[in-house]
């Protein structure tokens, strides 16, 4: 669902970030998608990223480790077109309630979004409209229950935010336009 609203907002030659990129494969089905883009893809946990670098060969886009923004070049500045931010987004008092599997095998900084599950979803879009060039677009996935807060933090952020549900699918995308 999230790569599906990040391809229709890309066009070929986009600039594309894919922040929290964890295995990058919302990276890799968007080049699949949308081709050519520029495809800059990030995650702070170096076994991801490993995993993401083998996804994404250097023919396809670039990986970098860092937290954040702190991972890409600093000449994006402006120039995203597309910024796919796949955040941790389950509260921290809701990690146990995960399924086993969720809880053993994956890092727990993919998981922890937080006291309210929104901690790196403020950061992302606090930044991001710097990086966005006009008319970009910040899309994050996140849970029904918390898109209208995600939504508020995209609007305090200065974008225009709208949020996309799809009942069949159960999920659910923040979408926030750079003015």
């Amino acid at each position: 669902f999230l790569v599906e609203h990040a391809a229709a907002a890309a066009h070929p030659g986009a600039v594309v970030v894919d922040l929290c990129c964890g295995s990058g494969a919302v990276g890799a089905a968007l080049a699949s998608r949308v081709w050519p883009i520029m495809l800059y893809a990030a995650d702070i946990d170096p076994v991801s990223v490993q995993c993401a670098r083998f996804n994404i060969s250097e023919a396809i886009g670039r990986v970098s480790e860092g937290d954040l923004y702190k991972a890409l070049p600093q000449d994006l500045l402006g120039r995203i077109d597309v910024l796919v931010a796949n955040t941790p987004y389950v509260p921290t008092s809701g990690i146990s309630l995960l399924p086993r599997e969720a809880r053993e095998h994956e890092p727990l900084g993919a998981l922890d979004g937080g006291a309210d599950g929104l901690d790196v979803q403020r950061r992302v879009a606090t930044e991001a409209r710097h990086w966005l060039t006009r008319g970009g677009r910040l899309l994050v996935e996140t849970s029904l229950d918390q898109s209208q807060r995600t939504a508020a933090i995209f609007t305090e952020s200065g974008l225009v935010a709208r949020v996309v549900h799809s009942d069949e699918l159960d999920a659910t995308v923040v979408m926030g336009t750079r003015p």
